[in-house]
């Protein structure tokens, strides 16, 4: 089973394009996971760089965070998808609903994503996310038995903050949801954030081990069910999520530099 690694745009949105792609290159990823414009020329200037650098392209959709009441933010979903699906990206990775839209709001949504992802022949993946319909175990696994065909982008560090543990009490949650999941974000969270400072301290080696656990069933699962790849994307972020010292402001980590960090290990344990 090919496991590939790609490198989130997040964070690095301030560098021009070909100097992140170069830079992605370097450090030895296999493609970006980003945002792409909504203007046609300027998402296929993206895609063309991307794909002439030998990299593939995961298409993230983020951006109806930003749409609080349904109908807007239905259109908008809408709107994103068709727009993410049209770069033909390898799979897209989606934040999808509220956590206070009605389930028959977010089943809604849930339905048009998929109506979309068929009409595309591209996958839509619906990242585990707070404030989304999947940001607590409870809230998702009625959709999980509801629609048995939802596939999921497990980003565990946001159950870790809302469950305040690290998932040792539920190993149900766990054994019901991550059959779902095709795409993970390799960030590690701790029980009062989705981020720790850095994953390589002695203080986060517990956390660590509990992310590696879950990643390491997800690839297992996925190799028992016969799939040809699986996708993981380092995904520490910048600040908020990124701590910084008091007054100065000053980070205590890099997130580029955590990253590559995370790459390397993954390639590491994942090599055989």
């Amino acid at each position: 089973m090919q496991i590939r690694i790609f490198a989130a745009h997040w964070g690095n949105n301030e560098l021009e394009a070909q100097v992140f792609i170069d830079r992605v290159k370097e450090a030895g990823f296999d493609g970006i996971e980003m945002s792409l414009p909504l203007d046609a020329a300027q998402r296929d200037d993206w895609t063309r760089r991307i794909a002439d650098a030998g990299l593939g392209l995961i298409a993230a959709q983020w951006e109806t965070v930003f749409h609080p009441t349904f109908e807007p933010h239905k259109a908008a979903l809408a709107e994103l998808l068709h727009n993410c699906c049209a770069a033909r990206p390898l799979h897209v990775n989606c934040h999808t609903g509220k956590d206070y839209f009605t389930p028959e709001q977010n089943l809604e949504l849930l339905q048009l994503a998929d109506d979309i992802a068929r009409q595309h022949g591209i996958p839509i993946y619906h990242e585990i996310h707070r404030s989304r319909f999947s940001g607590h175990p409870m809230l998702l696994l009625p959709y999980l038995r509801q629609m048995p065909q939802l596939q999921l982008t497990a980003d565990l560090s946001h159950w870790c903050c809302a469950c305040e543990s690290l998932l040792e009490d539920q190993p149900q949650t766990l054994a019901a949801t991550l059959p779902h999941v095709r795409h993970i974000h390799a960030r590690v969270g701790h029980p009062q954030g989705p981020q720790v400072a850095d994953f390589r301290a002695p203080e986060s080696q517990a956390a660590l081990a509990a992310h590696l656990s879950w990643w390491d069933e997800v690839i297992r699962l996925r190799r028992a069910a016969g799939a040809e790849g699986i996708t993981l994307t380092p995904e520490f972020g910048p600040v908020p999520y990124t701590q910084t010292l008091p007054y100065s402001q000053q980070e205590v980590s890099n997130a580029w530099e955590l990253n590559v960090a995370m790459l390397r290990l993954l390639r590491a344990r994942y090599a055989a």
